[in-house]
Order: structure tokens, then C-alpha cells, then sequence
């Protein structure tokens, strides 16, 4: 058990310092560790490892993307609620239709982007309302293929899993590395949203085979995929796979988790579901959404002031 909380380790200045990967799953309280941890060695180790501590915090603000924790993927599942929920709600309740919908949040899309791009480095508000608008473009892209051009689900998953695992190929052959530890460049930084819009719009469609066109039901789809994203886990600390495929898996798999979830809360008894109104499921996971987000910008604004304190 000690080696999953020790979990995995970066190399820094030539030396593996470790890094708790148990926060890929577990963490919900830990976003202060790094603060705890560095005055600790402030007070009792002197100067060097204050120094040491300083560096890898220093990477840790060179990265581009979210730190891994409870948040993190709190905020990853309900987004992709959100996705699933707010399409339907902006295409179907306000009568965009989904082509003016598509469009307008394609638009929003690429704003986004471009703001999330100019920060060089992790920023909590760009970063996941990038997340959030991407889910809800991914599923409106499947959404338009399958209901607009009549193009199979089966075949579409096909599709987007061949585009998912050549975009993997590229990215790895070019950088010869998948972490998103090392998501430090701008090239990185692309391939890694251009993957994530992918894996939203793979997963809202294998969501839609397994839970209407298979008839498995949204609830068992939920547990089916929650599984696998418990398993990735498992697998990781029995050492049967590594942490990259391991965050990987997950993260491919909160889409169908999170599109499971809003078609149970929105749907119809009848139709396997529970009849919430979409607008009250919007409301209450936006709300936890931007409550986490808030949360995460002030501890990523009192690591940053310690990180320049520590320089």
C-alpha cells in the first residue's frame, strides 16, 4: 500500500523525487500538501531542501494542464454532465437547433482556446472552462453526425477510437512521451487538447451504443464505465500498468461516466431515467463546478506566491 501513496517519480536536477500518484484517484483533501510539506522542510532541513522543493514546485507551475486529484476529476465527470446536458438544453429548449448550437459553441471553442493558450502555464479558470465548452462541442459533434448525417454509432465509435489512437502515435513519436507531467510546450499543449475533444466526442459516442442502441440501460452504463475507471486504478497499484496508460483509461472513460449521469438525471422514468428538469441539473453542477474551480484558483494562486517567495 506504501508504494501507492509513494506513487510516481520525477526526475529533477538528476534525482527521483517522488510524487504521490495516489492523487489520480483518492485526494480530496490534499491540495495544501505541497504548501504543508514545503514549510516543513523549511523549518526542519534547511536551506537545500527548501531549494529542492523550490524546484519542483517551480515544474509543477511550468506544466500547462490541471494537477491530478479528487477535484480534478470531480470537475472532469461533471463537465461532461454538463456537455450532455447542456446541448440538449441550448438545441432543444431554446430551439437553436443543434447546427446553430454546434456553431456557436464552436465559436466559443476556439475564444476559449485561444485564452487558454496565451497563458503559457496552468490557469484554472482558462483550463477548465476549456474543459467544460470542449465537452459540450464533443457532443455535439457526435451528436450531429449520428442525428443530422445518419452516420452509425458503431461506426462512428470506430472511427473516432482509429483518430484517438493515431493522435496518440503522432504525439508519442514526436515528443516520446503521452505525460501529462510534461505538458510544458506548446506543441504538447495541442496534441493534449486535441485528444481530449476527441476522447469527448468518442465517449458520448460509445455512451449512446452501450446505453440506447445496445439497450443497457443508463444506469448500467454508469456502473459498467465506473468500473473500468476503478480498475485503471487497481491495475496501476498491482503495477499491471503504468501511470500514463493508467490516467489515460480514466480520463478516456469520465466522458461515457459523466454523459451516463446526465442521461439518468434528464431522461424520462420510461425511458430508464429519472425526469430531472434540465435546467436544475445544469444549475446544481455548474454551481459545484465553479465552486471547485474557485477553490482550485486560489490554492494554484497561494502555490505560485510560495513558489516566488521560495526563488
Amino acid at each position: 500500500m506504501k508504494a501507492f501513496f509513494i506513487g510516481v517519480r520525477r526526475k529533477i536536477a538528476g534525482s527521483e523525487i517522488n510524487y504521490p500518484f495516489f492523487s489520480l484517484f483518492l485526494s480530496p483533501f490534499f491540495s495544501f500538501l505541497p504548501l504543508w510539506s514545503a514549510s516543513k522542510i523549511i523549518q526542519n532541513c534547511g536551506l537545500i531542501s527548501c531549494c529542492i522543493n523550490a524546484i519542483v514546485m517551480k515544474k509543477e507551475m511550468s506544466n500547462r494542464v490541471a494537477e491530478l486529484g479528487f477535484l480534478f476529476w470531480v470537475i472532469k465527470i461533471f463537465s461532461t454532465t454538463v456537455g450532455e446536458t447542456a446541448a440538449d438544453f441550448v438545441s432543444e429548449n431554446l430551439h437553436l437547433g443543434l447546427v446553430n448550437t454546434a456553431i456557436l459553441m464552436g465559436a466559443l471553442t476556439i475564444l476559449i482556446t485561444l485564452w487558454n493558450f496565451k497563458q503559457k502555464t496552468y490557469f484554472p479558470p482558462s483550463y477548465w472552462s476549456l474543459i467544460v465548452i470542449m465537452s459540450i462541442e464533443g457532443t455535439l459533434i457526435t451528436d450531429l453526425l449520428v442525428d443530422g448525417l445518419g452516420v452509425s454509432l458503431i461506426l462512428l465509435d470506430m472511427l473516432f477510437a482509429v483518430a484517438m489512437i493515431g493522435l496518440f502515435l503522432i504525439w508519442y513519436r514526436k515528443e516520446q512521451t503521452l505525460s501529462i507531467h510534461s505538458i510544458n510546450n506548446t506543441v504538447r499543449e495541442r496534441y493534449y487538447w486535441i485528444i481530449v475533444l476527441t476522447t469527448f466526442a468518442l465517449g458520448t459516442g460509445v455512451g449512446d451504443t452501450l446505453s440506447e442502441h445496445l439497450e443497457v440501460g443508463y444506469l448500467n452504463s454508469f456502473i459498467l464505465f465506473g468500473s473500468i475507471f476503478m480498475m485503471a486504478g487497481v491495475f496501476y497499484y498491482l503495477k499491471l500498468i503504468k501511470a500514463t496508460p493508467a490516467f489515460w483509461i480514466a480520463f478516456i472513460v469520465t466522458r461515457p461516466i459523466g454523459a451516463s449521469v446526465g442521461d439518468l438525471c434528464i431522461q424520462e422514468p420510461a425511458h430508464g431515467g429519472l425526469g430531472w428538469p434540465v435546467s436544475t441539473v445544469n444549475e446544481v453542477f455548474f454551481f459545484i463546478i465553479i465552486s471547485a474551480v474557485l477553490y482550485l484558483t486560489w490554492v494554484h494562486k497561494q502555490k505560485r506566491t510560495f513558489e516566488l517567495k521560495s526563488v
